[in-house]
């Protein structure tokens, strides 16, 4: 497997959200953990930090936080001996976390998210997400950070009412919580009022960028989501697979663009609020996305009944699309929408699997 620091469109990736015109000097010579650090975001946005130690005297001390430390060892290679970058290996639902460090920054980001996961570990699922960020939000109230950073999800709105196109920040749709399947969404939606708890109870900063479903060439293969399997067709050179009718009508972020964001809400938000990370530019219909991965790798869309463990693990929610307004009035704009998105993935993660 390829490094992609070594790819160019990485380093270009990389090099446009680092250049954002942001207030990236809060962070100067600040302790950031970053928990989730292995993930699609997480591993995104510490490489973005570590280019801005490298080229902008950022000076920024990261400590990753995950479960897998040899996972992690392999992906991070490139930093393991710097004196900015530590590791931690560790399960956030455990409270003893044995750390002194007072950080300046929290960036919660560890979570299921994807179908096979959320039926396979429903407990681990539900805990990470409530457990999780309560020990997470004791730490830091107790340490006395600068600012606690929670990503949500689209998730977190549930069923579309049928009252709208588009899902403001205050839009609540219908969940059936008595589902396997409700203990991702619930959750969040629990996470985020154990965030509003603490801003009142114990006067911490917290800001809570809301995600989409997110993609691009920090994809994980163990993500079971219907875009994942999608762009691991296409990097395969295989037909896609659809196993449904492709009705659902989504937003989508591609990696990049959701950083940025991250970063904007970050930097820029406002303590309690949250903030959608989307554009319209890149909604799409399932179906739609699947004939766009069809034709970029030459083949064919193919239909396919899903298994019970996958079936369990779907949404149905049939429409989520995300209005990102209040993001954009910080300053935040996507930059690649959907087709620009999948193409620079799956190129990227062709060169990262050769």
């Amino acid at each position: 497997m390829r490094n992609l620091l070594n790819n160019s469109l990485y380093i270009e990736d990389i090099s446009y959200v680092a250049g954002l015109d942001l207030p990236w000097d809060k962070l100067k010579n600040s302790k950031v953990l970053v928990i989730g650090a292995g993930g699609l975001i997480g591993s995104f946005l510490i490489d973005i930090l570590m280019w801005q130690n490298r080229n902008a005297d950022l000076n920024c001390k990261i400590y990753a936080m995950g479960r897998n430390g040899d996972a992690a060892r392999e992906r991070f290679i490139q930093y393991w001996e710097s004196p900015l970058f530590t590791f931690i290996t560790h399960d956030i639902t455990n409270t003893q976390f044995g750390m002194k460090e007072d950080f300046d920054y929290i960036l919660h980001l560890a979570s299921n998210t994807h179908p096979v996961a959320y039926a396979t570990y429903p407990i681990s699922t539900i805990t990470t997400n409530v457990i999780g960020t309560d020990n997470l939000l004791r730490y830091a109230a107790e340490h006395g950070i600068k600012r606690f950073l929670f990503a949500s999800s689209n998730e977190i709105y549930g069923e579309n009412r049928g009252d709208t196109e588009y899902y403001m920040e205050d839009y609540c749709g219908y969940i059936n919580c008595n589902t396997l399947r409700a203990g991702y969404p619930e959750s969040k939606r629990c996470a985020e009022a154990l965030c509003q708890a603490y801003i009142m109870e114990k006067g911490l900063d917290v800001v809570i960028p809301r995600f989409t479903r997110s993609y691009g060439p920090t994809l994980l293969r163990s993500d079971t989501k219907a875009m994942s399997q999608f762009i691991w067709k296409a990097v395969s050179g295989e037909d896609i697979v659809l196993k449904s009718e492709g009705k659902q009508y989504y937003s989508y972020t591609y990696v990049a663009d959701a950083v940025s964001g991250l970063m904007t809400v970050l930097l820029k938000g406002e303590s309690g609020e949250a903030y959608n990370v989307a554009d319209e530019k890149s909604d799409i219909m399932l179906k739609d996305l699947a004939c766009a991965m069809a034709e970029l790798g030459g083949r064919k869309v193919v239909y396919e009944m899903p298994d019970n463990m996958e079936k369990m693990g779907y949404s149905t929610a049939t429409k989520a699309r995300l209005n990102g307004d209040k993001l954009k009035k910080l300053g935040w704009e996507m930059k690649y929408d959907i087709q620009k998105g999948i193409e620079r993935t799956i190129n990227m993660l062709k060169f990262r699997e050769a």
